[in-house]
This record gives C-alpha cells, sequence and structure tokens, in this order.
C-alpha cells in the first residue's frame, strides 16, 4: 500500500508573528500562502497538521529560568492561539510541544498528539511517508523538524514561499541545509493538487 503525503504547518501562533513576544518579521505573511497550501491539501483528500509550542509558565526555554528566549506561547494565552485567519480545517490534527520544562522541543517530533502519541507514532499510524513543512521559524523550529523527519526516514519538502525565520542568514542556511540533505524545496506554482495526489516519491 503507498503511503501518504501530508501537510505540517509548524507554530503559526501570534506570538510569533509582527508585535508578539517574539514577533519574526513577515510572520503574518505566511498565513496566506498557508491557508493555499491548506486547501490544496484539502482538495486532494490528505492530512493536514498543525503544531503550537504550548509551554508552561514556568520552563528552562525562557530567559527567567537561564533559557534563551522571552515567554512567549504559554498555554492556554492569547499569544499561544493560531494567527488570525489560518485556517484550520475541521479534520486537522493539532499536535502540542514544550509542555516539558526541562525540554525545548524545537522539532515537530518532540510534539505529542491528541491522545498524547508520539509525532512520528502518529505519522505512522495515519500512513504518512512524506511531509511537506511550512510555518515559523525556518531558522528554529522549521530546522529541527526537518532534521528529524530526515533522520527517522521522512523525506520532505519544504514550502519556500511559507516560511519565514528569526535570521535572514541563519534561516538562508537552513534551507541550503535541507537542500544538501537531497530533500526537497517547492513554491505554490510547482504543487497542483494533480501531483499531491500522485504517490509519494521524489519530484
Amino acid at each position: 500500500m503507498a503511503g501518504k503525503k501530508a501537510l505540517l504547518v509548524v507554530d503559526v501562533q501570534n506570538d510569533f508573528l509582527p508585535g508578539g513576544a517574539l514577533g519574526i518579521a513577515g510572520g503574518d505573511q505566511v498565513v496566506p500562502v498557508l491557508n493555499e497550501y491548506i486547501r490544496r491539501f484539502r482538495e486532494a483528500g490528505l492530512p493536514i497538521i498543525f503544531t503550537r509550542d504550548w509551554h508552561p509558565a514556568i520552563t528552562k526555554h525562557f530567559k527567567s529560568e537561564g533559557g534563551p528566549w522571552p515567554p512567549h506561547c504559554v498555554e492556554g494565552t492569547p499569544g499561544a492561539a493560531f494567527a488570525p485567519g489560518l485556517e484550520i480545517p475541521p479534520h486537522a490534527i493539532v499536535v502540542s510541544k514544550g509542555m516539558d520544562p526541562n525540554e525545548d522541543s524545537y522539532s515537530a517530533f518532540h510534539a505529542k498528539g491528541p491522545e498524547s502519541e508520539s509525532f512520528e507514532t502518529l505519522l505512522r499510524r495515519l500512513g504518512v511517508t512524506h511531509l511537506y513543512i511550512g510555518g515559523l521559524a525556518t531558522d528554529y523550529c522549521v530546522r529541527y523538524s526537518a532534521r528529524d523527519a530526515a533522520r527517522l526516514g521522512f523525506p520532505f519538502t519544504a514550502l519556500e514561499d511559507a516560511v519565514r525565520g528569526v535570521s535572514d542568514e541563519d534561516s538562508r542556511r537552513a534551507l541550503e541545509e535541507m537542500a544538501r540533505a537531497g530533500e526537497e524545496m517547492i513554491t505554490l506554482a510547482g504543487l497542483s493538487v494533480e501531483k499531491l495526489k500522485e504517490p509519494p516519491g521524489r519530484a
């Protein structure tokens, strides 16, 4: 049985948008682009998964406890909510990460699904064998999610027009790293619904 492709939308939350606690320049610009990817995956009948940072108020991830970041995406707060206008389909799956106060948990593969299953277990249960990855931030959670996908045997496609990063230079390096790994880079112009319906594999 052939595997499935899935769309992975990483951390498009209020605190990562301009004006948020950890705002990323142009972070809001990914929303309409991701909405079009979401529409195409829905039309193709493929899984759509959203990750979110869901931190406790006290965590080693924050500067107050010796970490690198200001408080952001604290569970249940407005900053942790998904970006306004981001279209969350009824059957989309939301997975949460960063809940352990002793871990940074940048990667989607550190997330837990609705039934507390690991992200890898969730993908294998769904029959997903190829990920299309976009969201925030290119140089952190997108990058680490892509690294773990490759390490665990999930080929991925980076959505070049649907990512933004904390640092332009580090984001460029992250995309170069993904390309060096032999993974596909794509934009909306190169991804039709018909292509999505094709069995997973290299384009």
